[in-house]
Parts: C-alpha cells; sequence; structure tokens
C-alpha cells in the first residue's frame, strides 16, 4: 500500500503526500506558478485550462486533451502532465504555437492556451485529419469570443502539416517513465480534509466499497468535478477508479461489447459506432473532446441523471448493466436500473463494473437522435432512441423506444411500443404511436425547453425515425450554415 500519489509534470516528478482528494489540478497548476492555464468557466465547458496527459496504455503511450478545472490532481497517479509551459519556448516554439502567431489566431489570449493544448493533443491523435470537420469537432470545446475561429482553423491546419515537435523525440523516455510508476500497489492517503484510496484492481475497489458504502466513487469526474467546483460539496472519501485495469477492458464476448466501468466514451465509441454506427455518431455530440476523454460510458450511467444522453440509446439496444459488490455479482437490464430520480437500484457497497451492448439483430433498425440548441457540447432536450425489428412480413416483433429529458428517469414508451408490436411498420402504425406517445410522458417546463415542445419533439422523433427506416424520408441533415438540424 503506497501512501504517496505520483505522476510527472512535464519533466519533474512530483510525490505528493499533503494532498486533498478533490483539490483540482487547475487550482493546483495555479498554486504552483502556472499560470499559463486559465480559468474560465470552471466547469468544464470553456476549455481554457486544457491541459496534455499522457498515460501508458496496452504498452502504448495515449495523449489526450483534459479539462483542469474538474479534474482531480488524485486522478493523475502514474500520469505524465504537460501545460502550456513545457511546450515551446520563444527560441523554440511548437509547431502550433508558430501557427497561431502567423495565422493571427491570439487577440486578447486568455483562451489560447488552452487552444494550443487542444490541438497539440490534436496533432498526437492517431489517424488525425486536417479537414474542417474534424478539426471543428477536435476543438469544440475550446470557445473563443475575440478572434474568431476562422484564424485558428488555418494555424490547426498549419501546424498539421509541420514537422515532428518535441514530444516526437521523447516517445521513448515518456513510455520509461510512466512504466517506471506502474508498481501495482493501492494507494491510501488520510487527512481531516478527506480520504484517498486509489484501488490498483477490482478486488480492491471492492474491498473499499464493503468498509465504506458512503465513499464516492470516481471515474472521469465530468459529472463529481462539478459537486466540487460549483456544489462546493466535501466530499469525505473520494475513490478514483482509473488505474482498475478490469475496469478499464473493452472485449467482445459471446453476449456482445462489453465496456468497462472506466473506459471512456472516447476510447469506446470506435467500438460501439461498429454496432451501433446511429450511437457513434451521438458520441460525437456529447460533450466537447476534453469531456469524452475522460468522461466514461458508465459513470454517464451509473450517476443516474435523466439528461444523460447514453442511457437512452443503451436502453433501446437491450444492453444490460452489470454490478458487483464484494465477491457478489449481478445483471440487471439497463432499463431497471433507474427506479426513480436520484434513485438507482444499487445498494450499498455495490458498484457498476460493466455494461453489456448485445449484437443487433440481423436486419434490426438503430437510430439515435439528440435535440438541443447548440450543436456541440450541450445538454439535451430530449433524446430519443429507437429499435425496431421485424418479419418476412414486415411487421414488427420487437420494438425499443427510449427518451431521454421526457421524465425523471430515461424511460421506454411502453404505450407507443404497444401501439407498433405486431403491425406492419407503415403510415397507420406511425399515426397510433405518435399518439400513444403523448400518454406516455408527462415532461416538465426548464430553461432547455416547454413540455409541449418536448411531447412534440418526441412525436416527430418517432415521424423522423419512420421516414429514415422506411425510405420514404430525406437523407439524415447534417450542419449547414452553422446550425445543426438534428
Amino acid at each position: 500500500m503506497r501512501q504517496t500519489v505520483r505522476f510527472y509534470l512535464g519533466e519533474d516528478l512530483c510525490t505528493l503526500r499533503d494532498l486533498s482528494p478533490t483539490l483540482t489540478l487547475l487550482d493546483w497548476l495555479r498554486d504552483r506558478g502556472r499560470t499559463g492555464t486559465k480559468e474560465g468557466c470552471n466547469e468544464g465547458d470553456c476549455g481554457a485550462c486544457t491541459v496534455l496527459v499522457v498515460r501508458l496504455e496496452d504498452g502504448r503511450l495515449n495523449w489526450r486533451a483534459v479539462n483542469a478545472c474538474i479534474q482531480f490532481v488524485s486522478m493523475l497517479d502514474g500520469a505524465q502532465v504537460f501545460t502550456i509551459e513545457d511546450l515551446g519556448t520563444p527560441d523554440e516554439p511548437h509547431p502550433v504555437q508558430t501557427a497561431m502567431v502567423e495565422q493571427h489566431g491570439s487577440q486578447c489570449g486568455f483562451c489560447t492556451p488552452g487552444f494550443v493544448m487542444s490541438m497539440a493533443a490534436y496533432r498526437k491523435t492517431e489517424g488525425a485529419k486536417a479537414d474542417d470537420q474534424a478539426i471543428d469537432d477536435a476543438l469544440a470545446g475550446n470557445l473563443c469570443r475575440c478572434t474568431g475561429y476562422a484564424p485558428i482553423v488555418r494555424a490547426m491546419k498549419q501546424a498539421m502539416a509541420a514537422g515532428p515537435d518535441r514530444f516526437d523525440a521523447q516517445v521513448e523516455v515518456i513510455a520509461g517513465r510512466l512504466t517506471a510508476l506502474q508498481d501495482g500497489e493501492s494507494v491510501r492517503l488520510e487527512w481531516p480534509e478527506g480520504t484517498l484510496s486509489i484501488p490498483a484492481s477490482a478486488d480492491d475497489l471492492a474491498e473499499i466499497l464493503l468498509a465504506d458504502p458512503e465513499a464516492t466513487i470516481v471515474a472521469g469526474a465530468t459529472d463529481v468535478g462539478l459537486w466540487v467546483t460549483k456544489g462546493m460539496r466535501r466530499l469525505k472519501h473520494v475513490v478514483p477508479i482509473g488505474r482498475v485495469p478490469e475496469l478499464r477492458s473493452l472485449t467482445r464476448t459471446p453476449e456482445g461489447l462489453r465496456i468497462g466501468a472506466a473506459v471512456t466514451y472516447q476510447d469506446a465509441r470506435p467500438a460501439i459506432a461498429e454496432l451501433l454506427p446511429d450511437a457513434g455518431e451521438m458520441i460525437r455530440r456529447l460533450g466537447s473532446t476534453q469531456v469524452r476523454n475522460s468522461a466514461t460510458v458508465c459513470g454517464n450511467i451509473a450517476n443516474g441523471s435523466p439528461i444523460g444522453d447514453g442511457p437512452p440509446m443503451f436502453i433501446a439496444a437491450n444492453a444490460t448493466l452489470h454490478l458487483r459488490r464484494g465477491a457478489e455479482r449481478r445483471s440487471i437490464a439497463l432499463e431497471d436500473y433507474f427506479i426513480a430520480y436520484g434513485k438507482q437500484d444499487r445498494q450499498p457497497g455495490e458498484f457498476v463494473e460493466a455494461l453489456i451492448i448485445p449484437e443487433p439483430a440481423r436486419g434490426a433498425q438503430f437510430r439515435a437522435y439528440k435535440i438541443s440548441k447548440r450543436f456541440d457540447q450541450d445538454i439535451s432536450a430530449v433524446l430519443g432512441a429507437f429499435m425496431i425489428e421485424t418479419d418476412d412480413q414486415g411487421r414488427i416483433t420487437v420494438v425499443r423506444l427510449a427518451y431521454g429529458g421526457m421524465a425523471a428517469t430515461p424511460k421506454r414508451a411502453s404505450g407507443a411500443e404497444a401501439a407498433l408490436i405486431g403491425r406492419v411498420w407503415d403510415q397507420d402504425a406511425l399515426e397510433a404511436a405518435r399518439s400513444a406517445i403523448l400518454e406516455d410522458f408527462a415532461p416538465l417546463t426548464d430553461m432547455r425547453a416547454s413540455a409541449w415542445y418536448r411531447q412534440t419533439v418526441a412525436a416527430n422523433l418517432l415521424t423522423r425515425f419512420f421516414e429514415e427506416t422506411t425510405g420514404c424520408g430525406q437523407a439524415r441533415l447534417a450542419r449547414t450554415g452553422g446550425l445543426a438540424h438534428v
């Protein structure tokens, strides 16, 4: 049992003993004089605090841009962190820095370090493309209100065409450093401010939670981080799970795609997209690059949010949730996990171990639609995810219509499903389902949308699903004129 948190900051090894479990990386960096990393929103939305985190995973270096404002320092054990101060010097600037100067990509400069770090990380992304769409996606988590994005995009294209940067020459050195930090030890630190436990295995995690069922599990901290920075909550016992290899596993099994509880959306997206292409496209709109690099698929489920984008998709896909308490394991249909607002079917000391998405039946049709005010990085007003299967006569044999944002939990439209089952998927069946869905939900009015709007959209999404799956409709609309038509 180790009693220190160890990671590299630039070229320096940091060994921390006196560490609050919920101290954010942003606050820690700025207290150390690394003030190039800025605080903007302090909730993972603006990207001004973006840093580059490198981890050794399956023998390879994984370079990821993350929001330092909602990343706890305690989550960085075994990693290497680079900030804007590590990127280059006035005499030898990084290719991204050179491009930003030459393309006039900075005015007030407050957001610029975050842009530069996101751009440097994108250069390290395997298969990164230099087209406008790919660059827009990579920079969607960085907000600028001075320069505008055109010169920044031009700078990114110039940087993509530039030669190697200083990190390319350090791959072996960094890999060696991070290998030396992988000692397989769990970590335990205790102070009056709180307790930190970093399990090195799923068995260790199970023991920790049995001993203290009230401990707070932290996967990506994209939700828990806001409890601290915005809710001002004090967490007595924090348990980051990013170092548990069993929970970082992403495998294809006879049951389907198994996604461990610590697998991020960014890592899971290709495999999910192969299974459910529409889900893969929807994940592109879930948060930003920085958020997807940290947020986990299972964490999005475990927190029980009624507007989480993942749960409706996976409910429509008939996914199962696997939970563990001590040595006992059980599995439940994902939809049964959500009981009421703020209440889930998880016992004290029990934790989510994995999600399994089954292989869709041949001929099954799946779609996922997100409705929000912005295309990128916005909370859903309504999310609809639908799957149907039909027999040789075209009659619907299986139907799963799941919604987020329509009730206190992610929920299936049972009345609309009943109106469709056994019927030919035609205009009459659609109208029956549209009428039934008005009885399935009694949504709230809030800042995102009115109850009327939500009910209307929920029915209209069925029409869109019908048109797309029967060949009656137009091709899916994409971003045009800077607006999102989804």
